[in-house]
């Protein structure tokens, strides 16, 4: 019951309940009115306008006799009578009927002093009492019938009565109530037509300012209120609210942008920050032990600790080779950094993958010949690719480098092979450097990725290199959004990294 009460009571809520009620309302008192009027008014009306006939009757009347031949009157009596419902009695002064107009009435002398005792006695309610002329307003109790009656003395010294009933006034009233009572039925079920399409072409175009106003206040300002031809108040609040609306997606929009600016701002703040403490962290754990060679043979040098030519000779190329080295990792570190805070920029043209592979073997061709280990090849001659070639060649060169530095024979097969596998449904091109020799443990694969991570900690410090090499690829490959990995094989394992194609 609480549930349907308060439908009912937010339903008396909307405008157009509102408005339906409002307009049943007036029509209502207006039909109320009607009645009101009917009753009190229309009977005091009727008796002014009949007061009024009968004066205008006796003047009429008067004038007859005073320009008219005798002849010629009565026909003109009887139409007054007619035309006005009237009964005329005119007597002269010997009170013999000079005219009546109700025989039946006024038949014989006897009846008319009967019935002019009764009527025309002090008894009555004067309506309007002159020289010439007295109106009454009388009631006869025997018949029941209710009359206003004149009685005149003409300028001929005639006697003029008129009587009027005016019980059907009252049967015409009631009557007319009656018809009143049926129409007002009529009227509130055509008004409750009327209303509900007036209140809902009223209340539509409001409903609808209202869900715009809605859905702006949950900053959706798609919707806007459609303008029609009419230039009325709710036009022009639609027209204001769809200005609004304008003004504030685009003041939304502004601040939106600046404050994407901002946190973009701030994101790149905290981004330089973090990359500022991880390059000094970095920096600081990685020259520690290059930083200790040379404060070791610098002292060894001023101490003469070897005298021989030979030997200082070798403590200066001992700390130019670790100087050089401190060089290399800065701005290795400095190039890694760039990379993985999407500071670098590429210069992405189209080239030929495979010349560049053949480039970056034949610049490694010493080591290849040092570890006795020739590469193998699998691939077509020209595959075009986009993407940046300084750093693309990095990236082989990285895995070429770690390929040759842990290949080895197994089941007396030692070599390196790079095999391109194109995929036109994808657009890419993926480029595998196999080696053969040891799995990487599973829970490496992850972790050698990671910055100055080494699979092999017992490798000395000329062989080893600085162990950011895989972190190059890492941040390279993220940059393209291109996909990148390892998977061991049972006689090595393979590194991978796919490009996009370039087929025009």
């Amino acid at each position: 019951m609480s549930a349907r009460f308060k439908k009912i009571k937010e339903a008396l809520k909307s405008v157009r309940v509102k408005l339906f009620i409002t307009l049943s309302l007036v029509i209502l008192l207006i039909i109320l009115f009607l009645i009101i009027v009917n009753n009190f008014v229309f009977e005091q009306f009727y008796l002014y306008s009949k007061t009024r006939t009968l004066r205008d009757v006796y003047l009429t009347v008067n004038n007859f006799y005073n320009t008219t031949p005798n002849s010629d009157i009565s026909s003109k009596l009887s139409t007054i009578a007619v035309k006005n419902n009237f009964d005329i009695l005119i007597q002269n002064d010997e009170n013999v009927n000079v005219y009546t107009s109700n025989k039946d009435l006024f038949s014989t002398l006897g009846q008319m002093n009967e019935m002019t005792n009764r009527f025309y006695t002090d008894s009555g309610e004067i309506i309007e009492d002159e020289d010439k002329y007295t109106i009454k307003r009388m009631k006869d109790s025997k018949n029941d019938v209710t009359y206003i009656v004149l009685s005149a003395m003409l300028d001929n010294g005639y006697l003029l009565y008129v009587r009027l009933p005016i019980t059907l006034i009252q049967e015409s009233v009631k009557i007319s109530n009656n018809f009143l009572y049926l129409m007002a039925a009529f009227a509130i079920l055509i008004a409750a037509v009327i209303v509900t399409y007036v209140s809902k072409r009223f209340s539509e175009p409001i409903l609808e300012l209202d869900k715009i106003a809605k859905n702006m206040s949950n900053l959706d300002f798609s919707h806007k209120y459609e303008i029609t031809d009419g230039g009325d108040e709710i036009n022009n609040l639609g027209k204001s609210i769809n200005i609004m609306s304008e003004k504030l997606e685009k003041t939304i929009k502004q601040l939106r942008r600046t404050n994407n600016e901002l946190e973009r701002d701030i994101e790149e703040k905290s981004k330089i920050d973090e990359m500022r403490k991880s390059f000094i962290s970095d920096v600081s754990h990685e020259l520690k032990t290059p930083i200790a060679l040379i404060q070791g043979y610098s002292e060894g040098l001023l101490e003469n600790v070897n005298s021989d030519e030979e030997s200082r000779k070798f403590y200066a190329e001992v700390i130019l080779d670790e100087t050089n080295k401190m060089d290399k990792l800065v701005k290795q570190l400095l190039d890694l950094m760039k990379l993985e805070y999407g500071k670098r920029e590429f210069n992405n043209t189209k080239f030929n993958i495979v010349e560049l592979e053949k480039e970056v073997v034949r610049k490694s061709k010493v080591m290849l010949e040092e570890r006795k280990v020739e590469v193998q090849f699998k691939t077509v001659e020209d595959i075009n690719v986009l993407a940046d070639d300084f750093y693309i060649e990095q990236v082989i060169t990285n895995y070429l480098t770690n390929a040759i530095k842990h290949v080895k024979e197994v089941d007396k097969e030692k070599y390196i092979k790079i095999e391109n596998e194109i995929n036109v449904e994808k657009n890419k091109v993926r480029i595998r450097v196999f080696n053969t020799g040891d799995k990487i443990e599973e829970d490496q694969i992850s972790r050698i990725w990671n910055r100055f991570y080494k699979i092999d900690q017992s490798r000395n410090r000329n062989d080893g290199g600085t162990g950011i090499g895989l972190s190059f690829v890492k941040a390279i490959m993220n940059n393209y959004g291109n996909s990148y990995g390892v998977i061991n094989h049972d006689n090595g394992v393979e590194f991978y990294i796919e490009l996009d194609l370039d087929l025009n």
